[in-house]
C-alpha cells in the first residue's frame, strides 16, 4: 500500500467520523469555515504587511500571523494545500476536535501576534482568526432552548422544592 492510498484511508469519513455530532447545523459549520478562511486570508495579508519594518517585534509578530493563517488553511480549507501531503490528513483530524478545542485554538493563536506587538495591523489581522474562534465556541454552547422546556423544566424545579420542604417540615 503506497503512501497516497494510507492517506486516502485516512482522510476518508469512517463510521466514528460521521457519528460524532457536535449539534452544528449544515449553514453555521459552512459560517465557521467560511470565517476560517477569510481570517486565514486577513492573517496572511497583514502578517505580510507587519514584516515589512525594522522593528523585531513586528516581525515576530508578522511571522506568527502568517504561521496562523497557513494552520487556519490547513484545518479549514485543505483544499488551499493540495500540494503538501499531510493537509488531508491534519483536516481530518481538526474535525474530529470538539468545538471548544478549535475555539481555544483558534483565539489562542489570534491572540498572541497581539501581546507580541500591539498595532492596528495586528489587531485588525487577527480579528476574523479570533472571530472564528468565537464563532466555533458559541457552537459548542448548544442551541438554545425552546419557551416550553424552559417552563417544564421551572416547574419540576418547583415541585421538588416544595417536596423537599415538606419532607424538612414533617422531619422537624
Amino acid at each position: 500500500m503506497s503512501a497516497q492510498d494510507e492517506q486516502f484511508q485516512a482522510a476518508a469519513p469512517g463510521p466514528a467520523a460521521a457519528s460524532a455530532d457536535d449539534g452544528m447545523t449544515w449553514w453555521y459549520r459552512w459560517l465557521c469555515r467560511i470565517a476560517g478562511v477569510v481570517g486565514g486570508m486577513s492573517c496572511a495579508f497583514a502578517g505580510l504587511w507587519n514584516c515589512v519594518t525594522i522593528n523585531p517585534l513586528n516581525i515576530a509578530a508578522g511571522v506568527w500571523m502568517m504561521l496562523n493563517a497557513f494552520v487556519l488553511f490547513l484545518c479549514e480549507a485543505p483544499f488551499c494545500c493540495q500540494f503538501i501531503e499531510f493537509a488531508n490528513a491534519v483536516a481530518t483530524r481538526a474535525d474530529k476536535l470538539r468545538p471548544w478545542q478549535k475555539a481555544a485554538f483558534y483565539c489562542g493563536m489570534a491572540v498572541f501576534p497581539v501581546m507580541l506587538s500591539l498595532t492596528l495591523t495586528t489587531l485588525f489581522g487577527n480579528a476574523i482568526a479570533f472571530a472564528t474562534g468565537v464563532l466555533y465556541g458559541l457552537s459548542a454552547l448548544g442551541k438554545k432552548g425552546d419557551a416550553i422546556s424552559y417552563a417544564r423544566i421551572q416547574q419540576q424545579k418547583q415541585m421538588d422544592e416544595e417536596k423537599l420542604t415538606g419532607a424538612l417540615e414533617g422531619q422537624a
